[in-house]
């Protein structure tokens, strides 16, 4: 402190770099510290140092940012405000910062940098003389008239303000003390921090070291404010809609801001407002509109600074963008429906009658809830595909939800707001994203559903998925009802096994088997082919693939119920033919070689068009086969059958093998087999034992026991594949009768079916399955339960062409369909009339 009574700051200030806001002398600010640079000053001067020149810091605004660039220092501005750190408060949420309220002493300019880290050290020169008052000093300033007339005239504005002002706001009080109190020549500086005034403007305030430039510069924008207010006290009386307006621009003018506009409104007051006109246009039931208002009312008092107050107005969003009464209009002509889902896909007649059907009641009856469909089959037949194309058909909007994996409940019925990141679940979140109230959600692999300590989603899905609940489904984020009851749930599932009964119950299942041979090339040159050469790059000039070959890649090259498979077969024949075209694309154009010029006749020939894929071509692409028929060739000595399994994945052919050697009557079962497998092969060894003598079976020494003295060794093979279920009880039964008959189970048949302690044969599922595999696989004659013969209705013509069909009551009817000649011994049984 100087003799003569002024405020002398050091030569040395740390400068604190700031990119927001304008610290004048004579007011105080609050910046938040965030940067490198500025934290280390913090730590090392304001929090470590005692006496009043340690508080006092350089505040200089720069034209960088100081956090996108540490290691530089950044363009600072050439002129700064000294200042004292009333204030410092530090946190580490939601990282460490520091906020500091800095009151403005004087300015000064950087004569040369010192250091530049850990923080900014600069040598200053100081331009204003701040003394010390402690009495108002209200004369005329010492000068020339025309600066003593600048700030009587600039004194007389300031007093004209705080007349058309709320005296009784805080801001507007402080600043009524402050001008009676302050020295006239730091009016300038007050006066343009606490009206509404830009960041540019206060620079230029800033940079002005002359007082009478200052008064100049800062008098129109005090004129300006002075302007804005008239004209708002007189629209009052045109509008009363703007007093409200009104009111805040004279509580608020006070308040640094950005520059002053006639048009500006509250935008708190604005957006709350705009939020009750679109919640009453919103169209949602009384209960939610209820819950609503009583939220928006909380909401209008509640600050800003609660944590509450984003987590209230998102759920206000959110209830005003569902679609509580938005609908799209369904297309409802049947016959270009029929058309579209022809077009778009191959086969599958159940899956389109049932659209078809519902579209029709639609037409009769338009208030038709939407059906839970669950389209169950194997991998890649088409169950994704077919749930789009329904969308279209309907002119409905299309979302997809995977389940796949999901374990959580709140997934399906979202979080309660009482947590922290509460969100709505996954139906509630669909439909915001659609828009419609009505759309096609497909639910993808709900058979996948996990279950965790956070709850069952399977379960969560129940009241989604009953028509008789979902009319009200009440997610737990807007714990208000949503009605679904129009939505049409599509489900997809691999198999029904996983999915929980009370679920399944729900659902309306359609089966969706895999195709026949016949059916994959029609797919494949409909759909797959043309699909692959738009994806590679080729015309149907460039590349043909007869039937034949298509018919190479199906037996020879994939062996599945869908088509993914045979998709990316069809891929890599693709990608070969790109070569040679690109290849014939270079020789066409007769581009040189790095050893200089080439002629055309040096190149290799471009190849004809259209390329032709042989069995030789699919070879040389594809490689060997993958798959033979070697049904033939398994079947070449006794003690072994062919049955049919089926899987999530589709039918498949299984092979059972059988061998004895001296022993002591143990039997041995290796193949990963599942309970319900072991005691179908206990159950065929008891009945073979049973009826030895009529079936003329021995063991290895001739005797009527077929186990005495032999060890019997069982066998599935593909043994790292887990097997159970009840099919393969007469495939075990063949394959023991074989073995102890020494006689060849015929190389063309498969089978299917249980067995009962008494000989007859149970039905089994999965019919259409096991059957097209066997198509596949080239088998002639199938072995089915006799009350298995309804489902053979569902296999297309020519399946049931080529194939020998024959049912079996017995395991009689079995033996004697398995073996050439039929089997000795093998007789119906007598039937017993009934004495009731």
């Amino acid at each position: 402190m100087s003799a003569g009574g002024g405020i002398k700051i050091p030569s040395r200030l740390p400068l604190l770099l700031i990119d927001e806001g304008v610290l004048l002398p004579g007011s105080t600010v609050r910046f938040s510290v965030n940067s490198p640079r500025n934290m280390h000053l913090v730590k090392h001067r304001l929090l470590t140092g005692t006496s009043l020149k340690s508080t006092i810091i350089g505040v200089i605004p720069n034209t960088r940012d100081p956090e996108h660039d540490t290691d530089q220092l950044p363009a600072l501005h050439k002129i700064g405000t000294a200042g004292i750190a009333v204030q410092v408060v530090g946190s580490n949420w939601p990282k460490p910062h520091y906020t500091l309220l800095i009151t403005g002493l004087c300015r000064f300019s950087v004569s040369s940098l010192l250091r530049e880290q850990p923080f900014v050290l600069a040598e200053v020169e100081q331009l204003d003389q701040l003394e010390q008052y402690t009495n108002p000093a209200i004369d005329d300033l010492p000068g020339d008239g025309e600066l003593g007339e600048l700030s009587q005239k600039f004194y007389q504005a300031a007093l004209q303000l705080l007349g058309m002002l709320d005296i009784s706001v805080p801001v507007v009080a402080k600043f009524r003390r402050m001008l009676d109190s302050l020295p006239k020549e730091t009016l300038p500086d007050v006066v343009a921090s606490m009206i509404r005034t830009s960041n540019k403007e206060k620079l230029q305030v800033l940079e002005a070291v002359s007082l009478e430039e200052r008064f100049k510069m800062v008098l129109p924008m005090l004129m300006r404010q002075i302007e804005g207010l008239k004209l708002l006290q007189k629209t009052r009386k045109s509008n009363p809609d703007q007093e409200k307006m009104v009111l805040k621009m004279r509580k608020g003018a006070m308040l640094p801001s950005r520059p002053f506009s006639l048009d500006e409104e509250d935008e708190d007051e604005d957006d709350t407002a705009a939020l009750e006109r679109k919640l009453q246009r919103a169209n949602m039931p009384e209960a939610a509109l209820k819950v609503c208002l009583k939220e928006l009312k909380r909401l209008k008092k509640m600050p800003q600074s609660m944590p509450e107050y984003a987590l209230t107005r998102n759920y206000l969003d959110l209830m005003v963008e569902l679609p509580w009464s938005k609908s799209t209009k369904d297309c409802l002509d049947i016959r270009a429906a029929r058309t579209l889902l022809d077009n778009d896909h191959y086969a599958l007649d159940k899956l389109k009658r049932r659209v078809l059907e519902y579209l029709a009641v639609r037409q009769l009856k338009a208030s038709l809830k939407g059906p839970i469909l669950c389209f169950v089959g194997p991998p890649g037949v088409g169950k994704t595909s077919v749930g789009r194309s329904i969308a279209k058909t309907l002119g409905r909007e299309f979302h997809r939800i995977a389940l796949g994996g999901v374990c959580d409940q709140s997934d399906i019925r979202g979080h309660r707001r009482t947590y922290v990141g509460s969100m709505p679940g996954r139906i509630i979140n669909g439909l915001k994203t659609v828009g419609v109230n009505n759309p096609v959600f497909l639910l993808d692999e709900v058979d996948k559903l996990g279950k965790s300590l956070q709850g069952d989603p399977a379960a969560a899905l129940l009241e989604v998925l009953d028509p008789e609940q979902n009319h009200s489904f009440t997610d737990h984020y807007l714990n208000v009802a949503f009605d679904l009851s129009q939505v049409l749930f599509i489900a997809t599932a691999n198999t029904t096994a996983t999915i929980p009964p009370a679920l399944l119950d729900r659902m309306e299942v359609l089966q969706v088997p895999g195709y026949t041979q016949e059916e994959k090339v029609e797919i494949a040159h409909r759909h797959l082919i043309p699909n692959q050469l738009e994806q590679h790059g080729l015309t149907p000039q460039q590349l043909h693939i007869p039937q034949d070959t298509t018919q190479d890649i199906i037996t020879r090259y994939t062996r599945e119920a869908g088509v993914r498979s045979l998709e990316r077969k069809i891929g890599a024949v693709c990608r070969a033919v790109a070569v040679k075209v690109a290849e014939g694309h270079r020789t066409d154009s007769g581009e040189s070689s790095a050893g200089g010029s080439t002629q055309h006749g040096d190149l290799a020939a471009p190849p004809e068009m259209p390329i032709v894929i042989d069995s030789a071509a699919l070879k040389d692409i594809l490689g060997q086969p993958q798959f033979e028929m070697e049904v033939s060739e398994r079947l070449t000595l006794p003690g072994v059958a062919l049955g049919l399994a089926w899987t999530p994945f589709g039918g498949e052919i299984m092979f059972v093998e059988a061998s004895r050697m001296e022993g002591e009557g143990q039997l041995t079962l290796t193949g990963q087999l599942g309970d319900v497998m072991k005691e179908s092969a206990h159950l065929a060894i008891s009945w073979l034992r049973a009826n030895a003598r009529t079936y003329q079976l021995t063991n290895l020494v001739g005797g009527p026991d077929p186990l005495e003295g032999t060890d019997i060794h069982l066998h599935f093979p593909a043994g790292a594949v887990t097997k159970d279920g009840p099919s393969a009880g007469v495939t075990i039964v063949t394959c023991l009768a074989s073995l102890f008959s020494r006689r060849l189970v015929r190389s063309d048949v498969a089978m299917t079916g249980e067995i009962t302690l008494r000989g007859l044969v149970l039905p089994v599922g999965g019919i259409k399955d096991k059957v097209l595999a066997a198509h596949r696989a080239g088998v002639k004659r199938v072995i089915l339960p006799e009350r298995n013969q309804k489902d053979l209705e569902e296999l297309p013509a020519n399946v049931r062409a080529d194939l020998d069909f024959v049912t079996a009551r017995t395991l009689d009817d079995v033996l004697n369909a398995a073996f050439d000649g039929g089997f000795p011994g093998a007789t119906v049984p007598t039937q017993l009339a009934s004495k009731l």
